[in-house]
């Protein structure tokens, strides 16, 4: 079908809350590594599928995939290897104490479980959250989603739910060079904690990503995890990191990002990468809480941990160790963020940028001083970026932060391609503007 022919039909039989990428959208026919080639052949370089963790169609997970798909697929009653292959090779990865595992099919499933989990261990019902935080699809995870109850078609904060300022270093309350900014933003999550004990309320969980997403690609000041998580677990609560967008050693000096702020979680859900694709998600956590939140009621999930999604997920953790993948994202990562930097210094418009490996944002303003958000401009880029046939989308709460986060695959050529596509692209905007 025509690309014309496929939006009809979407528009007739899809509903419309499901969103397309550009203006003028893209038939994408197949994937190989870190490009998508649409039905002209043309190939786009991906700098935003973090999905696709080790490359689009890896060999060794199609393999994988299709070779237990032909032997045996069926759900976690049976006993099988890859189950608990799966589960010993995820819990070394972990530090501390995290060694109890729960399967899934989508980071959306995982962060619901690890809201049951938390709830049923505190015998608690409230959660503190980060402002712009995203963490699922469903409606108890919508509730706990500034990203989604404050957007469009929001109902707005529950009252279950706390929200702490966001930790940013740019346009926050507390900046960087600021060297308490870490300890002032943790203690915003102990006035939440007094908030909901005034309104009579006990907190179940703290939940944030390791490094927040839809929130702008934020990278948490050093050690503010450290400090709310002490707030937290002083009050009785659990603390639950979302590696769903950043584990799996994309941030590159480790293999989980909470590692970077020194700190062991009492859970840690998983998704998007875990499967390169395939739809698998997982919740890690301790005993303790595995124990206590053990109330009788079963948890069955018909496709969770099914030999085929483990026989991927196998796969993807083989390709990461072997291939050195979290090695190259560090090293192409900051090659990367170096050359943004480089950037920024010709385009004033280039606010900020920030990130670990190969999780970044570029935040762009359209004056320094003020912080303006230069949201049509950065819609814009990507647009154009699009026409030069690299990927990119933007996010934050002000849309005007492009995200970059390729598959692992990423190269080093890569990243020089995608800058000198960014320098031609905000030098046709910022002329455009002077005109």
């Amino acid at each position: 079908m025509k690309p014309e022919e496929i939006l009809q039909l979407r528009e007739r039989y899809l509903g419309r809350a499901l969103s397309i990428s550009y203006r003028e959208p893209l038939k994408i026919v197949r994937g190989e590594g870190q490009y998508l080639f649409d039905e002209e052949g043309r190939a786009y370089l991906d700098c935003v599928n973090n999905v696709c963790h080790i490359g689009h169609c890896h060999p060794r997970v199609v393999d994988a995939a299709a070779g237990q798909m032909a032997t045996l697929n069926t759900n976690t009653r049976y006993l099988h290897d890859h189950l608990v292959e799966y589960a010993l090779r995820l819990a070394e990865t972990m530090p501390g104490d995290l060694e109890v595992c729960f399967f899934v099919c989508s980071g959306s499933e995982a962060n619901e479980l690890a809201l049951r989990l938390a709830r049923s261990a505190t015998g608690r019902r409230d959660v503190i959250v980060v402002e712009g935080a995203y963490h699922g699809n469903t409606t108890g995870l919508i509730e706990i989603s500034p990203y989604k109850f404050e957007g469009p078609g929001g109902e707005g904060r529950p009252a279950h739910v706390r929200v702490a300022p966001m930790p940013d270093g740019y346009r926050g309350t507390y900046r960087y060079g600021d060297p308490e900014s870490a300890t002032r933003y943790a203690a915003a999550v102990a006035d939440e904690i007094a908030g909901a004990r005034a309104d009579g309320r006990e907190i179940a969980a703290f939940f944030c990503e390791s490094m927040l997403g839809c929130a702008g690609q934020i990278v948490l000041p050093d050690g503010y995890l450290h400090e709310a998580y002490e707030h937290v677990r002083k009050a009785g609560g659990v603390c639950v990191a979302d590696e769903v967008q950043v584990g799996f050693g994309r941030v590159g000096s480790h293999f989980w990002a909470f590692e970077t702020q020194g700190v062991v979680p009492d859970i840690v859900t998983l998704g998007k990468p875990i499967g390169n694709g395939h739809p698998i998600g997982a919740v890690v956590t301790t005993r303790r809480v595995a124990e206590a939140a053990h109330t009788g009621m079963e948890y069955f999930n018909t496709f969770g941990g099914n030999p085929v999604s483990c026989a991927v997920a196998l796969a993807v953790l083989d390709v990461i160790e072997e291939g050195g993948l979290q090695a190259r994202a560090a090293e192409v990562g900051a090659h990367l963020k170096s050359s943004l930097v480089s950037l920024a210094k010709r385009h004033p418009m280039i606010g900020d940028v920030r990130g670990l490996g190969l999780f970044l944002g570029i935040e762009l303003v359209r004056e320094a001083e003020s912080l303006t958000p230069a949201t049509r401009e950065a819609a814009e880029a990507v647009e154009l970026m699009k026409d030069r046939g690299v990927l990119l989308s933007t996010d934050g709460p002000l849309k005007n932060v492009i995200k970059i986060k390729p598959p692992l695959v990423f190269t080093w050529e890569n990243a020089d391609e995608l800058v000198a596509g960014l320098d031609e692209v905000l030098g046709e905007i910022e002329q455009k503007a002077e005109m």
